[in-house]
C-alpha cells in the first residue's frame, strides 16, 4: 500500500488554515484553528519552513505565513517537505536508498516511468485545488451509480 504519513495529511490541513489569513499565524493559533495538537503543528511548520513552503518570522509578533500563493504550492512540494523525495521503489533513479539486487534485477529502471507519472500527478494538484470546494481531478470520469443509471438529464 502506498500511503502518506499523517504528518503529510496534517500539513495540508495546516496550510489550508493558513490560506484563510494574510496575517502571520502562530503554531498555537493554527492548532486551535485545526484541532490538531500544538506539538504536531509545530513539527509540521518547521518541516514546511525548512523546505520554503512557509515563511517563519521570529519574535514576539512572529509566526508563519505561506511562502507563495496557494496556486503556486503543489502537493509534491508538500510531500517532499514532510516525507522526502517521491520514490516508489529503491531502484528509482535518484532514490536516496540503494537496492542490493540492482545488478541482477530483471525490472531495473522500469519503476522510473511509474514514479514519474506519480510525481507528475502530485505536481499537477495545487494547494488551491485541495481547498477548493468544487475541485475535480483532471481527466476524471463521472461514474454512474445505480441511482443515476438511465436518469434523464
Amino acid at each position: 500500500m502506498i500511503k502518506f504519513s499523517k504528518l503529510t495529511d496534517y500539513s495540508v490541513v495546516v496550510l489550508a488554515a493558513m490560506s484563510k489569513s494574510d496575517a502571520l499565524m502562530s503554531a498555537h493559533c493554527l492548532a486551535e484553528a485545526t484541532g490538531l495538537p500544538e506539538p504536531t503543528v509545530s513539527k509540521v511548520l518547521k518541516l514546511l519552513a525548512k523546505s520554503c513552503v512557509v515563511n517563519s518570522v521570529r519574535g514576539v509578533n512572529g509566526g508563519y505565513s505561506l511562502a507563495r500563493g496557494t496556486a503556486d504550492i503543489n502537493v509534491a512540494q508538500i510531500v517532499r517537505a514532510i516525507e522526502g523525495p517521491v520514490t516508489l521503489a529503491t531502484c528509482v533513479e535518484n532514490s536516496p536508498e540503494s537496492c542490493g539486487y540492482a545488478a541482477c534485477c530483471p525490472v531495473k529502471g522500469r519503476w522510473d516511468a511509474v514514479n514519474s507519472v506519480v510525481k507528475a500527478a502530485l505536481e499537477s494538484v495545487s494547494l488551491a485545488d485541495m481547498i477548493r470546494d468544487d475541485y475535480k481531478l483532471p481527466n476524471s470520469k463521472t461514474t454512474e451509480t445505480p441511482e443515476t443509471q438511465g436518469a434523464v438529464q
